[in-house]
């Protein structure tokens, strides 16, 4: 695996420089990007630059975390805390990611996304009022394990860590789900058919190939 080092800056860059030529496969008018990682890999911290750097480009985009689309702890946690199944493939709520913010950005979408649906602290509702986002907005999906799911992404960045650094900068509190990581580099193998891979073992030196 031939990476290039790269500062997260230049990274970012061209990164927003990419997505602001990026056509959708599909026709739609928004322009659709995964985040993908562990929690410990910080997608989200990803996101975020990415979507300053569209604004001062004057490209409107939309963040958007898996955690906040968490199904109710008794459906999450209905075969216990540690349940590496239920946290591989039921913890988030696919269907109402589809249907709160995918579709609406898919084909003939009115761009109205719900930002969040479910809040993991207190187990209820978020109440977040919708949000609009304009024709050529780019969405910036990110949490763990999405490529795995079919979700009609027109870019994927994975963000890698070796099982090393995943187990050093996971909390022990959470080492039960790294089997979980590894199973998904298995079968689905996010390293190798991401679009943007980033290696991030070491935060202040990553680098990528893209």
């Amino acid at each position: 695996m031939r990476l290039e080092a790269i500062t997260w800056d230049r990274l970012v860059d061209l990164l927003a420089e990419r997505l602001l030529d990026l056509d959708t496969a599909d026709g739609a008018p928004w322009p659709r990007v995964a985040l993908d990682g562990a929690p410990a890999a910080r997608p989200g911290d990803l996101a975020g630059r990415i979507a300053e750097a569209l604004r001062v480009r004057g490209r409107p985009s939309l963040v958007v975390g898996t955690e906040g689309f968490l199904r109710p702890a008794s459906v999450r946690l209905e075969y216990g805390h540690q349940d590496l199944e239920s946290y591989y493939s039921g913890w988030y709520d696919t269907g109402a990611l589809w249907r709160e913010v995918l579709d609406p950005l898919g084909p003939g979408g009115s761009g109205r996304v719900l930002p969040d649906l479910w809040d993991p602290v207190t187990d209820r509702a978020t109440r977040s009022p919708y949000v609009e986002l304009p024709p050529g907005g780019v969405l910036l999906l990110h949490g763990p394990l999405l490529l795995h799911h079919w979700f009609p992404f027109d870019l994927t960045v994975h963000v890698l860590l070796s099982p090393g650094a995943l187990h050093r900068r996971t909390p022990e509190a959470e080492h039960w789900t790294l089997p979980a990581f590894e199973r998904y580099e298995r079968e689905t193998d996010p390293a190798g058919t991401a679009d943007v891979l980033v290696r991030a073992d070491d935060p202040r030196h990553p680098a990528w190939r893209g």
